[in-house]
């Protein structure tokens, strides 16, 4: 069951988190200043960001006069309900189009965030249910980036779509798209170059790449998503912050969380962007990506007693 794989990843940020949470909110201490500080220091140590933990504390704040809570016991249950009813409004599972032939999906990222395998384990879920899957190979200052995406592709049991090495990004995405569509094919994923967040230059050749696609079809891309690596914490929301300024970042793919104690930054992204939540991503085979789902999500976080 996927949930299990979700718990076991968020293992260390649940250990982490959770043993502070119940060191705060022990049974019948008073609700008073001290409580509300330590909560709001580790909801930050979680990585929640700033902005998103002032929101949850002031909601948590509302709830306790509301209910009439005066022991920090009381909040356990009204912080997991904080918790989904800010993650549960970018809940939005990647689905393929119904009207038109194939869903394109444009994904980007930093060098090392895992995109490749990402693309791999999306191909992977659309190939089992029948359907063709292109990948193209659109990472083309890199020979071995070309090989991992065929290795990896073949693992899936999806096409690939590639020129030689140093060729235009944007040419291998237009040749992919004209092919993919003529063939038939459901779903196009365009694995790019790990382009770095600040470098200006690298981000208008994606936009040129989304251009070109654009003007084979006016729709294209359907997805622009944004793979991003949870061990990097906060790095990973002036990441998403970057791309979605220069480029419009439709939804998010957060790996890794099986590598780290920084899971909280899946709210921080939620709230401080609005980008609906696709994939998690806990483990390196073709089957460890699921849809994202708040429920599971806080569930592994913090338990119900």
């Amino acid at each position: 069951m996927f949930f299990e794989r979700i718990r076991e990843g968020l293992a260390k940020t649940r250990q982490g988190f959770l043993g502070r949470i119940r060191g705060i909110l022990r049974a019948r201490r008073p609700l008073d200043d001290e409580v509300w500080e330590e909560l709001e220091e580790s909801l930050i140590g979680a990585d929640l960001g700033v902005r998103a933990t002032e929101e949850i504390l002031q909601e948590l704040e509302r709830e306790a006069r509301r209910r009439g809570i005066r022991d920090a016991d009381g909040l356990y249950e009204v912080l997991r309900e904080a918790l989904l009813r800010a993650l549960k409004p970018y809940e939005a599972p990647f689905r393929l189009k119904d009207h038109r032939k194939p869903t394109v999906v444009l994904a980007l990222g930093v060098n090392g965030v895992g995109k490749t395998t990402t693309l791999a384990k999306i191909a992977h879920r659309f190939t089992s249910q029948g359907k063709r899957v292109m990948i193209a190979a659109a990472d083309t200052f890199r020979a071995a980036a070309i090989e991992q995406l065929e290795i990896w592709a073949d693992k899936a049991g999806a096409q690939v779509l590639k020129h030689r090495p140093g060729a235009d990004p944007a040419a291998v995405a237009y040749d992919a798209l004209s092919a993919s569509r003529a063939r038939g094919y459901d779903l196009l994923l365009i694995d790019t170059a790990g382009r770095l967040h600040t470098k200006g230059g690298l981000l208008e050749e994606m936009r040129k790449l989304k251009r070109v696609l654009e003007r084979l079809d006016p729709e294209a891309p359907d997805e622009t998503l944004l793979v991003l690596d949870a061990t990097t914490g906060q790095n990973a929301l002036f990441q998403a912050k970057a791309f979605h300024e220069a480029l419009g970042i439709t939804g998010i793919a957060l790996v890794k969380l099986d590598g780290t104690a920084k899971g909280g930054i899946i709210v921080a992204i939620a709230r401080e962007l609005g980008i609906p939540l696709r994939f998690v991503g806990v483990g390196e085979n073709l089957e460890d990506l699921a849809d994202f789902s708040a429920e599971e999500f806080v569930e592994a976080l913090l338990p119900r007693p």
